[in-house]
């Protein structure tokens, strides 16, 4: 929301409007490549709590007046240390619940992932329409939010990673017993190589998920065509409502509020979805499934994202009721968590002990990718010919041609897991030997 008084204020073209967005995205995107493995050495804890220190003061940063230049480089490094929370909060989930909690559990933090940056500009149109705040207190508004997360998971946020766990664990035994045989594997693993090998061999296995997993390829091209739709919109909302339908920032950033409605509605989905998880494993609290258990919202969700978006593109016109593109609006902010909470468990289930290093491959993938789309296509929105119609309708047909993807992870998923370095092996299907 404050993206258009940023660049009138430092006087820079307004094609160059998304940039802070698009650098915000590409730091994210680069951080997320760090984050998994990082957790996966050190423990969850000191990921989160260093990268979310670094995080404020460059919010701190962005929320002072430097120039322009100054302003995007402190967003980039917002996102790069942002990276730390969004990319191994999938993990965080795995190690606290079994297969049946996570399907509770799960949908909560994709919640706060997915509706926060729709909520945001609610509160962020308003404070830019009062004259007496201006855009920067988008800035200070976060500053204030983010610190007292800090304080708060500083204070009382467990670890949840095992092997770092066990690494207390033992370090405790040994003091009480004065007996050195009592080491963590994990611990052992860590002094059989130095910190730069061990950085070098983690940082190597979000690129090697990308280059070998089927599955990180096809969902991050899923997950790459969600961010995209959502970063367009966010950058895109001054055509779709403020010029369509003449409204003041405030009024606009408001219109976000039906994605974020739309996302929450999925949340009333999740006790069936956790009771379908409890019958299925016979009522036993720490029995597993196959991981294509998670697609079933996938399976609805699929057809229904082209569709939303046809519907946008098709009836963003001013001698339409705007009541019907909210519509629109809401349906994509369903389906949006609906695709992101399938395609998130999927992966963290299919993975195991190595679901950090997938969700940084996909992180990484998802974002880089999506701040540059966000950046192509903000223009086509202005486009002579184009507008907002056309530019959701070649949106619409990606989303077509993605649709079946849960279809086929359903039948393909245990065979590409089997084939699969990292995942975990499924259980043999009819016919086949242990």
């Amino acid at each position: 929301m404050a993206n258009a008084d940023a660049a009138k204020e430092y006087g820079v073209n307004s094609a160059l409007e998304t940039l802070p967005t698009a650098m915000y995205l590409f730091g994210m995107g680069s951080g997320a490549l760090f984050a998994g493995p990082l957790s996966e050495t050190f423990g969850r804890n000191p990921v989160y709590l260093t990268s979310t220190f670094g995080y404020i003061f460059f919010v701190l940063g962005s929320a002072l007046k430097p120039n322009f230049g100054g302003h995007v480089a402190c967003r980039y490094l917002v996102g790069l240390f942002a990276s730390g929370t969004l990319g191994s909060n999938g993990s965080s989930v795995q190690d606290q619940f079994s297969f049946v909690g996570r399907t509770f559990a799960f949908p909560v933090i994709a919640w706060a992932n997915v509706a926060a940056p729709v909520i945001a500009p609610i509160a962020g149109g308003w404070i830019i329409d009062n004259d007496k705040l201006g855009w920067h207190w988008t800035e200070w508004v976060t500053l204030i939010i983010s610190g007292t997360a800090f304080l708060i998971s500083f204070l009382f946020l467990p670890e949840t990673y095992l092997p770092k766990l066990l690494d207390w664990k033992a370090a405790h035994l040994r003091r009480l017993t004065n007996d050195q045989r009592y080491v963590s594997q994990h611990s052992r693993n860590l002094k059989q190589k130095s910190f730069g090998q061990r950085l070098r061999s983690r940082l190597s296995l979000p690129l090697k998920f990308i280059h070998t997993e089927p599955v990180i390829t096809v969902l991050g091209v899923y997950l790459i065509l969600l961010y995209t739709l959502l970063f367009t919109f966010m950058s895109g909302f001054d055509q779709i409502f403020r010029r369509a339908y003449n409204l003041s920032a405030g009024q606009t950033g408001a219109c976000f509020g039906t994605i974020a409605a739309g996302a929450t509605s999925f949340m009333f989905a999740v006790p069936g979805l956790y009771l379908g998880a409890r019958r299925k494993a016979h009522l036993t609290k720490d029995a597993t499934l196959e991981p294509e258990f998670r697609l079933y919202p996938g399976f609805l969700a699929g057809p229904l994202l082209p569709a939303a978006l046809f519907w946008l593109g098709w009836t963003d016109v001013g001698r339409i009721p705007m009541w019907s593109v909210l519509g629109a609006c809401f349906l994509f902010g369903l389906v949006l968590m609906a695709l992101y909470t399938s395609s998130y468990g999927y992966i963290v289930d299919s993975y195991g002990t190595h679901a950090a290093s997938a969700l940084s491959a996909i992180t990484m993938l998802r974002y880089i990718i999506a701040g540059g789309m966000a950046m192509g296509t903000r223009p086509l929105f202005t486009l002579p010919g184009f507008g907002v119609q056309w530019t959701m309708t070649v949106l619409g047909g990606v989303a077509v041609l993605l649709a079946p993807a849960p279809f086929v992870f359903w039948k393909m998923g245990p065979r590409l897991r089997r084939r699969s370095l990292f995942a975990v092996s499924p259980r043999p299907g009819p016919g086949e030997k242990e």
